[in-house]
């Protein structure tokens, strides 16, 4: 009996926009993507981001001379409530996963801070100006502090029936999650003479304790072991047809520019005037009067610079990029006359 022939999917591509990254906030586009692929991988890859990531957190403390949080501590100016609020914002990076514990002791007057406590080796404290509370001369303060790992947000848990702990512990809410925020936008794009496949634009920023690109392969790694289970029958080899037959389909269009943002993306397109982008008269205008004629002069400017050009407003602004957005391209590109030079060659060798 024959095996069943499949159409395939188109694969996308990932880049990373190298220009606006920091250590903890980037931005990731996928494109090409199947129409309507957009919002369902960029929707399934937020709410997942939001609500499993893992991450290290404050649960309960111990602060000498105090058994609940709705006490004060003689020379401290902040109470109790307020000192386990600052508490919860330090940010913690477990590197082994495992629960430990921390330690301040701060005596005299000054700001007692992040950097005043002393923790177990396997955690990380990364905003180390923040103040935890504010002293007098003859006052002193002493917390231990115990951190576990979680996901997401997490009430304070205290054992049932106990309204004071014999060891003065306190328990805290705890929110887990490194995100700090999370959003997609979905623009369209162009695969040869198509516009109808799908763009994602995913920004991602976390508190420090992991990489934007971490936070991506821990979530689709939470998707893939879910969806996973839904396998009833034999998979289906998207990846392996969708990989040869994209690439054939996609190299009868032109020449495809390998590697970096511009994968996926044709060589003779860089190389357009921008008169093909049919820009309104103005923009065009002003475009050319301040010498950029080519897509790829176009391309390799920041917002910034455009906003330079004289008579260029934001109206405009928006209209070219929604216009490049149709094209699968964007600003700051970065791309080198020289890499397109190279990969006309290579297209004119296989064609010789």
């Amino acid at each position: 009996m024959s095996q069943k022939a499949y159409q395939p999917l188109t694969l996308p591509t990932l880049s990373w926009g190298k220009k606006s990254s920091t250590e903890n906030s980037a931005e990731l586009v996928v494109q090409p993507l199947e129409p309507g692929f957009g919002i369902t991988l960029g929707n399934a890859l937020r709410r997942v981001m939001l609500s499993a990531i893992e991450g290290a957190a404050v649960t309960s403390v111990v602060i000498d001379g105090v058994n609940n949080e709705f006490a004060s501590i003689s020379g401290v100016v902040e109470d109790v409530l307020q000192i386990l609020l600052n508490i919860k914002q330090i940010v913690i990076r477990n590197t082994s996963g495992q629960p430990g514990q921390m330690r301040l002791e701060f005596a005299g007057k000054g700001q007692a801070k992040v950097k005043d406590i002393k923790a177990d080796s396997h955690l990380e404290l990364l905003n180390s100006e923040h103040i935890i509370a504010t002293l007098s001369e003859k006052a002193a303060l002493n917390i231990t502090f115990f951190v576990e790992n979680g996901r997401g947000y997490v009430p304070a848990r205290w054992p049932q029936d106990v309204p004071l702990q014999t060891d003065g512990r306190i328990y805290l809410d705890a929110m887990f999650s490194p995100l700090r925020n999370v959003s997609f936008e979905v623009g369209k794009t162009r695969v040869g003479q198509d516009m109808d496949y799908d763009s994602l634009l995913m920004s991602v920023t976390t508190d420090g304790t992991i990489t934007p690109s971490e936070v991506i392969s821990y979530a689709s790694s939470v998707l893939r072991s879910q969806l996973a289970l839904f396998l009833t029958c034999d998979e289906i080899p998207f990846g392996e047809m969708s990989k040869v037959t994209s690439g054939v389909e996609m190299d009868t269009v032109a020449e495809i520019v390998p590697g970096g943002p511009t994968q996926g993306l044709s060589v003779d397109l860089f190389l357009k005037s921008i008169d093909d982008l049919e820009l309104s008269v103005r923009a065009h205008n002003c475009l050319v009067s301040s010498g950029v004629k080519r897509v790829i002069d176009l391309v390799n400017m920041t917002d910034d610079d455009i906003l330079k050009i004289k008579n260029f407003g934001r109206k405009s602004l928006k209209e070219v990029k929604e216009v490049l957005g149709a094209f699968g391209l964007r600003f700051g590109m970065n791309i080198k006359e020289i890499d397109l030079k190279k990969a006309l060659k290579r297209k004119n060798e296989k064609i010789s």
